[in-house]
């Protein structure tokens, strides 16, 4: 029975960020899984559930943990951005067989916050009252400047408009998780005992490596920490994304038993 790889989109995305990665990982015999992410199954031109503005991390989570329940077998589970953090918090749950986080989202602790690059690719929102609980979305130059600096312009705007709202307090449980008295970022690292693989981009601007290289320090008794020069924080498309697919389908062959 082939591999199965159970891949969690982020922020503004659906499954459709992994359409390379599937097709690649496909090829080499494995299963992938691509979930879509509680209010994200909208056309990006529809006007968002109001009830994503509330949703939570944990309820991404809940969603997620579930349908992996439903598999009958612990899959690979791989994240991008968001989409890493949950899988951080799945595999404290002992959910995965080995867990791949491209450009992961730091959990609970995190400076973010702190990160200019963040504040102007998210200002469009942040200046909205009652951000953080409403859904929204970024604007194409924002999008460009924090996520897809290095696509080719044309498509930059095929990208973007893909994009789909997101939950406001999911995106404030992660960057501004010490407001939260659920502390829904919060992963319990000395329980994820399955093997880790962590990717960064050197010009990653929404999470630059020396937040990922912290991350990767949370799991270092299990983990493998890779970064990749020239990408950015979309690794899934960038130009050169087949280098970062291949060095992930390596470490799989060596951190996985068949």
């Amino acid at each position: 029975m082939p591999e199965t790889i159970f891949m969690i989109h982020g922020m503004w995305c659906a499954p459709w960020i992994w359409d390379n990665y599937r097709t690649f990982f496909e090829a080499q015999g494995y299963r992938c899984i691509t979930p879509t992410l509680r209010f994200h199954d909208i056309d990006p031109h529809a006007v968002p559930d109001p009830r994503l503005g509330t949703t939570s991390l944990l309820d991404y989570a809940r969603d997620l943990e579930g349908e992996i329940l439903q598999l009958g077998a612990q899959p690979i589970v791989m994240g991008h951005s968001m989409g890493g953090l949950l899988a951080q918090i799945l595999g404290s749950r002992g959910l995965g067989k080995a867990l791949v986080l491209l450009n992961p989202a730091p959990p609970y602790g995190n400076r973010l916050f702190l990160n200019p690059s963040v504040l102007r690719g998210l200002w469009s929102a942040l200046t909205t009252w009652g951000f953080w609980k409403k859904p929204g979305r970024q604007t194409f130059a924002e999008a460009v400047y924090l996520l897809l600096h290095l696509l080719p312009a044309h498509q930059q705007r095929d990208t973007y408009d893909r994009f789909v709202y997101e939950s406001g307090r999911a995106a404030c449980e992660l960057a501004f998780w010490f407001a939260d008295p659920q502390a829904a970022a919060k992963v319990a690292a000395s329980k994820v005992a399955c093997p880790v693989l962590i990717v960064a981009g050197t010009e990653d601007r929404v999470v630059p490596p020396a937040i990922t290289r912290w991350t990767a320090d949370k799991y270092r008794a299990v983990a493998t920490y890779k970064e990749f020069a020239h990408h950015a924080h979309w690794v899934v498309a960038e130009p050169g994304w087949q280098d970062v697919a291949a060095y992930v389908a390596g470490w799989l062959r060596q951190a996985v038993a068949t």
